[in-house]
C-alpha cells in the first residue's frame, strides 16, 4: 500500500483518487474549495459519472480514501504527489491558464516534510514539467528531495472509472527514469502498456491523441455537409471506412461537433503552442472552425424548412455534450439553444441528469420533464445528445404530440425509413431529407409562463 494524494477533485482528480484507492493505496484527495470537500466528506458526489459513488464509498468504508482542504495533512508520510487542477482556456489566446498548477506547486514544496515525486496529470503545455521542477526546487525544504513527473490523463467523461481501471496505455515522462518506473509500479496491475519517455514527449501525447480525435470528428463534419449536397449517406460512408484497418470505426460519427472539458481547449492550447513557436498549424485551425460551424446545422435545416423561426416552438431532445455526464461545458445544445432563441423561436428541452446545470446557463428554456413533454406541441425536435434512452422512444407517440412532426436528429440516432413511415420529416447529418407522410394527430397544449402542459 503506497500513500498517495491527489490535488484537485474535479472529474480527473477524483477518478484518479478514488482508482487509485481501489487498486490497494491509501489516498488523500485535497481540495481547496470547502464545499466540495464537506459533500465529499458527507458521502455526496459533485459530479455525475457512472460507478464512481460506489467506488467512493466502498474505499472510503475501507479507510483507503479521504478528503481534506488541509495541504500539511494530506501531504504528511506521502510518497507520491497528483497534481490534479483545472488548466482552463484562455479566451484571449486560446493558451491553457497554468495559475493553478503554480499555485499547488508551490503548497506542495511548502508543506512537503519528506521526498517524495510530483506527478502532472493535469493536461499541461508542453514545458510545464520543466515548470513544476523550478518551482518545487525554489520553495522546498532543504534536505527534501522532490522529482517531478509527468502522467498525462484519457480519461473519457462517462466511461472515465471504465478508462481508469482499464487504460489502453500509462504514459510517463521524465528526466528520473528511476522516478518514472516508480510511479509505473502504481500501474502495473492493471496489465497495459506503460510507455515512459521524456517530459516533453509525454506532454505532447495529450496533445496530440486529443487533437487528432477532434480532427476525426470535423474531418467527417465536412465529409457529412458534401454528402448532403452530393445525395450520399454519410452513416454508410463512415461504417464503409472503418472497415479499413488503416483507418478504423473510431470517431468516424458524423453529427454536431466535439465539446466538453478537453477537445476544445485542447485543440486551441496546441493550436497557442505551434503559433509561439513558428508554426503554422493551419489543419489545427480548420479543426477547430468545422466545429464551430457545426452548431448551426441544425438551425440551417429549420430556416430551410420554415424560413422563418419566429413564434416556432422547438424541443431539444439533450443538453449535456455527450452521454452519460451532466457536463456542459461546451456542449453544443448551449449554441443551438441561444441561435433558436436569438431567431424568436421558444425553446423547450429534457436531459436526463443535465438540468439543473442548463438551468443556471439556459435560464431561458422551458424545462420538461421527459422527451414527450418537451415534444409536445413542438413544430420541430432536435436530438442534440445520443442518450440511450432517447433510441427507445416511441417515436409514433412522439410525433402525434407535435404541431409538426419535423426531426432534426443532430447524432444520426434514428433510421430515416423508420422515422418516415412514423409520419416524421426527417433530417439527418449527411444524410438523404425524408419527407413526412400524413397522418400525425397536431396537440396543442395550454402553456403558462415558463412551463409546458404534460402530454396529452
Amino acid at each position: 500500500m503506497r500513500n498517495i494524494c491527489v490535488i484537485g477533485t474535479g472529474y480527473v482528480g477524483l477518478v484518479t483518487g478514488t482508482c487509485l484507492a481501489e487498486l490497494g493505496n491509501r489516498v488523500v484527495c485535497l481540495d481547496v474549495d470547502e464545499a466540495k470537500i464537506d459533500r465529499l466528506q458527507s458521502g455526496s458526489i459533485p459530479i455525475y459519472e457512472p460507478g464512481l459513488a460506489e467506488l467512493v464509498q466502498r474505499n472510503v468504508a475501507l479507510d483507503r480514501l479521504a478528503f481534506t482542504t488541509s495541504y500539511p495533512d494530506a501531504l504528511a508520510g506521502v510518497e507520491f504527489v497528483f497534481i490534479s487542477v483545472p488548466t482552463p482556456k484562455s479566451e484571449a489566446t486560446g493558451e491553457a491558464d497554468l495559475s493553478y498548477v503554480r499555485q499547488a506547486a508551490i503548497r506542495i514544496a511548502q508543506d512537503l516534510r519528506g521526498d517524495a515525486i510530483v506527478i502532472n496529470k493535469s493536461t499541461v503545455p508542453i514545458g510545464t514539467g520543466d515548470l513544476v521542477a523550478q518551482i518545487l526546487k525554489a520553495h522546498v525544504r532543504d534536505g527534501v528531495n522532490v522529482r517531478v513527473v509527468s502522467n498525462p490523463e484519457f480519461l473519457r467523461e462517462g466511461s472515465a472509472v471504465r478508462d481508469c481501471l482499464n487504460p489502453d496505455r500509462v504514459v510517463l515522462g521524465s528526466c528520473d527514469r528511476a522516478a518514472a518506473e516508480d510511479v509505473a509500479s502504481l500501474y502495473l496491475s492493471l496489465q497495459c502498456p506503460i510507455l515512459i519517455t521524456d517530459l516533453a514527449t509525454a506532454e505532447m501525447i495529450k496533445y496530440a491523441s486529443n487533437a487528432m480525435l477532434a480532427a476525426r470528428i470535423s474531418f467527417m463534419n465536412e465529409i457529412a455537409r458534401i454528402c448532403e449536397q452530393l445525395g450520399a449517406d454519410a452513416k454508410q460512408v463512415a461504417i464503409g471506412m472503418g472497415y479499413d484497418k488503416r483507418i478504423g470505426p473510431a470517431f468516424l460519427d458524423a453529427g454536431l461537433g466535439y465539446g466538453g472539458s478537453c477537445f476544445p481547449k485542447d485543440v486551441q492550447a496546441l493550436m497557442h503552442m505551434g503559433y509561439l513557436c513558428g508554426c503554422h498549424p493551419q489543419l489545427l485551425q480548420a479543426v477547430a472552425d468545422i466545429n464551430v460551424d457545426q452548431r448551426a446545422w441544425p438551425v440551417e435545416k429549420l430556416l430551410g424548412i420554415y424560413g422563418d423561426l419566429r413564434g416556432k416552438t422547438i424541443g431539444l431532445l439533450g443538453l449535456a455534450f455527450k452521454p452519460n455526464t451532466d457536463d456542459l461545458r461546451e456542449a453544443p445544445a448551449i449554441d443551438i439553444a441561444r441561435m433558436l432563441i436569438e431567431a424568436g423561436a421558444e425553446v423547450a428541452a429534457f436531459d436526463p441528469v443535465a438540468m439543473d446545470a442548463a438551468r443556471r446557463l439556459l435560464p431561458d428554456l422551458l424545462y420538461c420533464d421527459d422527451a414527450y413533454q418537451a415534444a409536445t406541441g413542438a413544430d420541430a425536435v432536435i436530438l442534440v445528445t445520443d442518450w440511450p434512452e432517447f433510441r427507445d422512444l416511441d417515436l409514433e407517440r412522439l410525433g402525434t404530440l407535435m404541431r409538426s412532426p419535423v426531426m432534426i436528429d443532430g447524432r444520426n440516432l434514428y433510421d430515416p425509413e423508420t422515422m418516415q413511415a412514423c409520419g416524421f420529416e426527417y433530417r439527418g447529418v449527411g444524410r438523404r431529407a425524408v419527407a413526412a407522410k400524413p397522418a400525425a394527430r397536431i396537440v396543442e397544449p395550454v402553456r403558462t409562463p415558463g412551463t409546458l402542459a404534460a402530454a396529452a
